[in-house]
C-alpha cells in the first residue's frame, strides 16, 4: 500500500487527546494553548497584512482554541473581537480559563446576534472556532443560522480543526458548514475532511500535531491514510536494458459497443501511455475500425461471438471490461465471458451496472478491481447516490465486503479499499477533470499497472494517484475548464518519468 498521513475518526481523535493528557501528562490547557498559538501563526503567515480579526467562539473546547487565538492576537497588538455564540455559563474547564485569559487583555467581547450579526467593515479575517469536531447529527437552528451568516460576510475564514457544521467523519455538511479559506486541524488528520463534499468547505488544509508523535503505537489504529505520491518511486515498475514488450503485460479492453467507441479507445490509449506492452480492444466491428484509425498501436478485434472473445481473454494478462460496453445482449455476453475466463479484471462503467443487476458469477474472477462513481456504487449496493455520498468511507467498506477485491470509489478524494484493510485517500485530482471519459482513462492506467506486475491494491492506488497528478498538471497548463480526458492521457508518460526519477 502507498501509505502516507494517517487518518482518524473523531472518536479516535478524542481518544488520542485523552491519551496525551492522561498517559503522557500534557495538561489539556497546554494543548489548547498550543493549538491557538499555532492557529494564529498560521493566520499571520497566510494573511500577513491582516490587522483586524473576528473570532467566532462556541461554548466548547473548539471555542477554547478560539479564545487562545484571540488572546495571542491581542498580545501581538492586533485588533481582535470575539463573538460568542451560546450561553456563556456553559463554558467550563480549560475553555473557561482561556476565555478569562482573553478578557484580562481587555479584548472586545460580544454575543453573536442572529438578528444583527457583525458587519464585515474593517475585518480582515474571520476565525471559525464555533463547533469543531463536536457536531453530532443535524445542527441546532442557532448554529445553522450563524454559519450561514459567517458565509455571508464574504471574508477569508480560518477554521480551527474542521469547518463548523462539517462532519469530521464523513465530510458531509449538517446541513450547512462554514466555507473556509484555510483549515488548520490538530493532533491528527480527520478522515472526513479529505473526501466527498468536504472540499467545498475546507480550503487548504494544514495538519498541526501539537506534540511530537501524537499517535503512540497501540493507542488507536489509523482508520485510513492519505497516499503519499512521493512513494510511487518504490512502487512503479522499472525496466532493465533488455526489457521487451512481453514483460510489460497484455491489456485487453472489452467494450466499445455501437455508438460508444470513444470510451473504449480512451481506456486503451491510457493503457498504452501507462506502459502496457500490448493493448488489444475487443469491440463491435465499427468501433474496431475507429480504434485503429485513432490509435494504430491498439490491436482492435471485432467480436461477435463468445468464442472469439474467449480466445482474446485467454491471451491477455489483464482485462478491462466496461468502457462503452452498453447494456444490451452483446454487452451481457461480453461480461459473462470475462467473468468465466479472466484471470485479472478491472470492472468499470456499464460492467458495474450489469453486475449490479445480478451479482451471481463474480466469484469466477480471482483478482478484481471495481472503479465505480457514486451512482454506480449506489446501484451495486442498491442504495441512492445521496446515501453513498453521505458516508463514502462506509460505502467503500460495504462494496469491498459484498464484491470482494479492490474498490476505487471515484470523486474528490477518491477512496481505495479492500476487505480488512485501511482505506486509502487520493490527494490528487481537481474539478477540471469533471468531464465524461476521465473514468475510462483511470481504468486504462490501473489495468496497465496491473499487467506490469503490481498487485491489485497497489495498481488501484498508484493508478489513482497518477491519474490525479496528470489531471492537476493539465489544470495548471490548460486552466480550470476545457481539460479533456485525452489531455490527461497525454501527460501520463511525463508523470511516470518524474516519479521514476526520484
Amino acid at each position: 500500500m502507498i501509505e502516507g498521513t494517517p487518518l482518524f475518526t473523531s472518536a479516535q481523535i478524542k481518544a488520542l487527546d485523552r491519551h496525551l493528557i492522561e498517559a503522557r501528562g500534557i495538561p489539556g490547557l497546554d494543548l489548547m494553548n498550543r493549538a491557538g498559538e499555532a492557529a494564529l501563526q498560521h493566520l499571520r503567515k497566510t494573511w500577513p497584512e491582516a490587522k483586524k480579526l473576528l473570532v467566532v467562539c462556541g461554548t466548547g473546547n473548539n471555542g477554547g482554541d478560539g479564545w487562545v487565538v484571540a488572546r495571542c492576537a491581542a498580545e501581538a497588538k492586533l485588533t481582535v473581537s470575539v463573538a460568542l455564540v451560546g450561553d456563556p455559563s456553559r463554558i467550563q474547564g480549560d475553555a473557561r480559563r482561556s476565555m478569562d485569559a482573553f478578557l484580562q487583555t481587555g479584548g472586545d467581547l460580544q454575543s453573536w446576534s442572529t438578528e444583527a450579526p457583525p458587519t464585515p467593515q474593517g475585518i480582515d479575517v474571520v476565525v471559525d472556532a464555533l463547533l469543531g469536531i463536536g457536531v453530532n447529527g443535524q445542527l441546532r437552528p442557532l448554529h445553522q443560522t450563524v454559519i450561514e451568516q459567517i458565509n455571508g460576510l464574504d471574508l477569508p475564514v480560518l477554521s480551527l480543526d474542521v469547518p463548523s457544521g462539517l462532519c469530521a467523519d464523513t465530510g458531509l455538511p449538517l446541513p450547512v458548514a462554514v466555507s473556509a479559506s484555510q483549515t488548520i486541524t490538530f493532533i491528527g488528520a480527520k478522515r472526513g475532511i479529505y473526501t466527498g463534499q468536504a472540499g467545498d468547505y475546507t480550503g487548504v488544509i494544514t495538519l498541526e500535531p501539537l506534540v511530537d508523535n501524537p499517535v503512540d503505537a497501540g493507542v488507536v489504529f489509523p482508520d485510513g491514510y492519505i497516499m503519499d505520491g512521493d512513494k510511487l518511486t518504490s512502487v512503479l515498475p522499472r525496466r532493465v536494458v533488455s526489457h521487451h514488450k512481453g514483460r510489460s503485460g497484455h491489456v485487453l479492453v472489452v467494450g466499445g459497443n455501437t455508438g460508444f467507441a470513444g470510451a473504449a479507445i480512451l481506456a486503451a490509449r491510457a493503457a498504452l501511455r501507462s506502459g502496457a506492452g500490448l493493448v488489444s480492444l475487443a469491440s463491435q466491428p465499427a468501433t474496431a475500425h475507429a480504434a485503429v484509425t485513432a490509435q494504430p498501436e491498439i490491436m482492435a478485434r471485432p467480436v461477435v461471438q463468445a468464442s472469439e472473445l474467449a480466445a482474446l481473454i485467454d491471451a491477455a494478462s489483464v482485462v478491462i471490461v466496461g468502457p462503452g460496453l452498453g447494456q444490451d445482449a452483446w454487452a451481457t455476453m461480453c461480461l459473462a465471458t470475462v467473468l468465466e475466463r479472466a484471470k485479472q479484471a478491472v470492472f468499470d462503467a456499464d460492467a458495474l451496472n450489469l453486475l449490479a443487476l445480478d451479482s451471481n458469477g463474480i466469484e469466477g474472477v480471482g483478482q478484481r478491481i471495481f472503479t465505480p462513481h457514486p451512482g454506480e456504487a449506489g446501484r451495486m449496493l442498491q442504495q441512492s447516490t445521496a446515501t453513498i455520498g453521505a458516508d463514502r468511507f462506509g460505502a467503500v467498506e460495504q462494496l469491498a465486503s459484498k464484491w470482494g477485491g479492490v474498490v476505487v470509489l471515484k470523486g474528490w478524494g477518491t477512496l481505495i479499499g479492500s476487505p480488512g484493510t485501511p482505506i486509502a485517500v487520493c490527494p490528487n485530482g481537481n474539478s477540471a477533470m469533471a468531464v465524461g471519459g476521465m473514468g475510462d482513462v483511470l481504468a486504462g492506467v490501473i489495468g496497465a499497472l496491473l499487467a506490469q506486475g503490481l498487485n491489485v491494491r497497489l495498481a488501484a492506488e498508484a493508478g489513482a494517484v497518477i491519474h490525479g497528478l496528470c489531471g492537476d498538471r493539465a489544470r495548471r497548463e490548460i486552466g480550470p475548464l476545457g481539460v479533456l480526458p485525452s489531455d490527461v492521457t497525454d501527460r501520463i508518460p511525463r508523470a511516470l518519468a518524474d516519479c521514476l526519477k526520484n
